[in-house]
């Protein structure tokens, strides 16, 4: 890319290799770059054998600081924990008393990095924010917008966590790592002699250090998550479960239920904190209603249109018709039916390398 004058750019830096890089290669771009990472909670050192994880321990900082002065770059903590705790973490708590199964990444961008992080980027006098994410901005000279794109390295696109994103952010935001597969960016961060350059990948939950959601629910709103029946399509009583927010949609490991032939969470039900269970057949399903809906570049959602729709973060998209059925709702049905769609989780379309858009799932069909 070729920079003309030196444009100010805010890079959201992690203390991982992605982010990392992508500070140095804006750098060797041209650009004046800043870094930042977030404190979006309270530091805990978690180790792992020999390695340690969480993006907010003093490791994860002290590596982002480390790369930022390598390149000679100003760098800053910027504390974002009660915004945090309020639109991600309440969120991810409430969701499961719900009976569904929140996606925080997703939460996280739209009201923290690409949100707030921006504002304040902009208010710094920066003309653009990047972070580490694989996928690629286009700008889209026939409609006069911007699209979102997978990165070129299809195992690490992240298109999926970024549907939320508006015009106004995506004209903002630089994505330089969508050009590259992740063997390329290690590569590039040995090349740069970054201390990131072999670091291993991050966990799922940034928040849940151990990954073990069920105690992290059990510490913050055990008081309100009792034991109750897991129940079979027909209202049979099975067993008993210890909290209905520690099951999923598809789920089959960890129930505690000798039947004689493997069942899966089927449905979940808090108003009677009952969880229904079934055989393989019957979590498939034929489609899905969606609601809270993001399209980055229709002035209005067509009425129907065909494209491919991903339900999950690491699912293969799969050949859908969408359908208008509300001001803010969709009807999606597949071509064939789908296993484990999962309420609260995202449905998101694509037609082959463009995000078009997506929204949360509200039930299956």
């Amino acid at each position: 890319m070729d920079v003309i004058g030196r444009k100010k750019v805010l890079v959201a830096m992690s203390g991982g290799v992605d982010s990392s890089v992508t500070a140095a290669l804006l750098l060797e771009q041209g650009y004046e770059v800043v870094g930042v990472t977030m404190q979006i909670w309270d530091p805990k050192i978690e180790v792992v054998g020999e390695e340690y994880v969480g993006c907010c321990s003093i490791y994860a900082v002290n590596d982002a600081r480390r790369v930022a002065d390598r390149l000679g770059i100003p760098y800053y903590v910027l504390n974002f924990r009660e915004l945090f705790e309020r639109k991600v973490i309440d969120y991810f708590t409430e969701e499961y008393l719900r009976g569904r199964t929140p996606n925080p990444c997703i939460a996280c961008n739209r009201y923290i990095k690409f949100d707030a992080l921006l504002k304040k980027a902009l208010s710094l006098g920066m003309d653009y924010m990047a972070t580490g994410h694989y996928a690629r901005v286009v700008y889209k000279k026939d409609i006069g917008k911007y699209g979102l794109f997978r990165g070129v390295d299809r195992k690490k696109d992240q298109t999926y966590v970024l549907y939320n994103l508006t015009q106004e952010m995506l004209k903002r935001l630089l994505l330089p790592l969508g050009e590259y597969t992740k063997e390329q960016v290690r590569e590039l961060a040995r090349k740069y002699n970054l201390v990131t350059a072999d670091k291993p990948e991050s966990q799922e939950i940034c928040f849940v250090p151990d990954n073990d959601y069920r105690k992290f629910l059990k510490e913050r709103r055990g008081e309100d998550i009792k034991p109750g029946n897991f129940v079979d399509v027909n209202g049979r009583v099975l067993g008993q479960h210890q909290g209905y927010p520690y099951y999923t949609i598809g789920q089959r490991k960890g129930l505690g239920l000798a039947l004689g032939k493997p069942y899966y969470v089927v449905d979940i039900r808090p108003e009677t904190n009952e969880v229904v269970v079934g055989e393989a057949a019957e979590i498939f399903s034929p489609g899905l209603v969606a609601s809270d809906l993001n399209f980055l570049w229709f002035d209005e959602i067509p009425e129907r249109f065909e494209a491919q729709a991903q339900i999950r973060y690491n699912a293969k998209p799969q050949p859908a018709v969408v359908e208008r059925i509300g001001e803010n709702q969709v009807r999606v049905t597949f071509n064939e039916p789908q296993r484990a769609i999962t309420p609260g989780q995202a449905v998101v379309f694509y037609r082959g390398d463009e995000l078009l858009g997506g929204g949360t799932i509200e039930k299956r069909l």
